[in-house]
Parts: C-alpha cells; sequence; structure tokens
C-alpha cells in the first residue's frame, strides 16, 4: 500500500463536540446521521483520507446515488462529465482538509480518491478501502444492500446522511438499518442533533427554530427502524 504525495498533508482537526470525537475515535464501521451543518461527511472523509495516509488502506471510496435535490433535467454529457456535478462537495472538502485548492485532482490522480455512483455497483468488488456512503437518505434498500455486499478483504465503510433531507420518498433506510442495529459489534451508529451543529451560528438557530415549530422536543429526528414503531 503506498501512501499519499508528500506535498499533500492533512491538517491536524479536533473534535468540536462529542460525536465527532466518537467518529474520530470509532475503530468500527460507521452510520452517521443528523442535522446539516454538524461536520458529519468533512470528519469521516478525515478519518476515511487519515487511514490511507497511514497506510492501513489503499484508497477511499466516496459513494452517491445520483438523485437531484430537485428537477433539473436532461444533463447532457458523458457518464463522467454527468457525475462530476455530485463530486463537487468533495472538491471543496478536501481543499480544506488539505488547504489546497487542487487537492482532490491531485488524490484521484494518485488513485487515493475515487468516485462513484450506486448505478456501477454492481458486480464491483471491494477490497483494501474505505467506502463513504454519503447522503445514504437517498437510496432505496436495494442500493443499500447492493453497496454493503461488495466489500471485500480490508474494508472499512461509513454511511453518512440526513433522514430530514431526503429526496426519495421511498427510501431503504428503515429496512437496511433494522439489520445494521443487530451488529452493534461490528457497527458504530452515531446521532447528531441541532445542538451539535457547528456551520455557522445562523444554521444553528435557523434549524433549532424549524424544528421547534414541527417537533415540540426540537430536536433532529433520529433513525427509527419499523421495530421501533412496532
Amino acid at each position: 500500500m503506498g501512501s499519499l504525495n508528500t506535498n499533500l498533508q492533512l491538517k491536524p482537526i479536533k473534535a468540536l463536540n462529542v460525536r465527532q470525537a466518537t467518529i474520530l475515535n470509532s475503530k468500527n464501521n460507521l452510520v452517521v446521521h443528523g442535522a446539516a451543518g454538524t461536520g458529519k461527511t468533512y470528519v469521516v472523509l478525515r478519518k476515511a483520507l487519515a487511514e490511507v495516509e497511514k497506510q492501513k488502506l489503499d484508497k477511499v471510496i466516496i459513494m452517491r446515488s445520483a438523485v437531484p435535490t430537485r428537477n433539473i433535467g436532461f444533463l447532457p454529457g458523458s457518464a463522467t462529465e454527468k457525475t462530476k456535478i455530485y463530486e463537487a462537495p468533495y472538491i471543496m472538502l478536501a481543499a480544506q482538509l488539505y488547504n489546497r485548492e487542487d487537492a482532490y485532482a491531485s488524490l484521484k490522480k494518485q488513485k487515493k480518491i475515487e468516485f462513484m455512483t450506486t448505478s456501477y455497483i454492481r458486480g464491483a468488488n471491494l477490497d483494501n478501502c474505505f467506502i463513504l456512503v454519503d447522503e445514504f437518505q437517498n437510496m432505496n434498500y436495494h442500493e443499500l444492500d447492493s453497496i454493503i455486499t461488495r466489500l471485500g478483504e480490508n474494508c472499512r465503510i461509513a454511511f453518512s446522511g440526513d433522514a430530514g433531507q431526503a429526496d426519495l420518498q421511498d427510501n431503504g433506510l428503515d429496512k437496511f438499518l433494522s439489520i445494521i442495529r443487530r451488529m452493534p459489534d461490528l457497527f458504530d451508529i452515531v446521532e447528531f442533533g441541532v445542538e451539535d451543529i457547528v456551520r455557522s451560528k445562523l444554521v444553528k438557530r435557523y434549524l433549532t427554530e424549524k424544528f421547534n415549530l414541527t417537533n415540540k422536543k426540537g430536536v433532529w429526528p433520529v433513525l427509527v427502524t419499523s421495530e421501533e414503531h412496532g
């Protein structure tokens, strides 16, 4: 396993709350869920890249379902060009993590980061990698099942998302999580609430007021399984 280019140096980060610390200290696979602005993807991606930097894993695979947040119609271009729109958040995150605007492009060139959509997961065999499944609330059960059954030797996986921002009404979280919760020895489930928002005071106040209007407890919806509904 090759380490990252020495020109790329991950900047050190400090957990800003208990839940971020849980992610950074976890030795298991992860399900990370909660409000926007809590640093879920940022912290998980940083953890994944650190594993590559330490030569424990070969690369990070970022995986998303190609579901737009609104109907934007037909996107012209090749399959590669169409998926670039979904890579934009990770280009920005990599720039922040390395203090270099070209960090993501450099990592891709070194084959230390790979971006995939669930459209191309069937038949893939994933070994020696850290898989970050982002926006997993926009995946149906078939997609989630297909991803996790592709994992081979020496892999870690983290599912990150927010049920409050689901674009897919018939998502597969309920069924999928009822299985994951039966494997506490392999998965840590980390739930963020509005109190954990670190993006800005405005975002924290806005989301707090939003959920005070719809939820008397003023807390973010938790991941509930059908068994818990029972």
